[in-house]
């Protein structure tokens, strides 16, 4: 699968998810597209830490981190378990700089999943 490949590329680890799945290629590839919508949903963390509502940053953060850990998408869980960690430890400057830099990756990953 064309998709798998991309992902691939972009180091989502598709052989952990794959066998997360049970091999069900069909039901991965629909789940990966679920992920921009889940995305969007949780994207307002900065404005969030910006109001000063930490907790609400930390519990879109800590969805976001969860379901790009079960797919496998090893450098947006990555990136956002250590925003989660800066953020229950008060470090909002390191959350938000951390969000920003990976806004390039995730925009990447995404336009890739949408494209199919």
């Amino acid at each position: 699968m064309e998709l798998f490949e991309q992902l691939v590329a972009l180091g989502v680890d598709v052989d952990s998810a794959m066998a997360r799945f049970m091999g069900n290629a069909q039901l991965l590839e629909m789940m990966y597209k679920k992920v921009p919508d889940s995305l969007n949903t949780n994207s307002d963390i900065i404005p969030h830490i910006d109001a000063g509502d930490i907790s609400q940053a930390i519990q879109k953060a800590h969805t976001l981190k969860g379901n790009m850990g079960n797919l496998s998408i090893t450098p947006l869980f990555e990136a956002y378990t250590e925003i989660v960690n800066d953020l229950r430890a008060g470090n909002t400057a390191a959350a938000k700089e951390k969000l920003i830099e990976v806004k390039p990756v995730q925009d990447q990953i995404m336009a890739v999943i949408k494209k199919y």
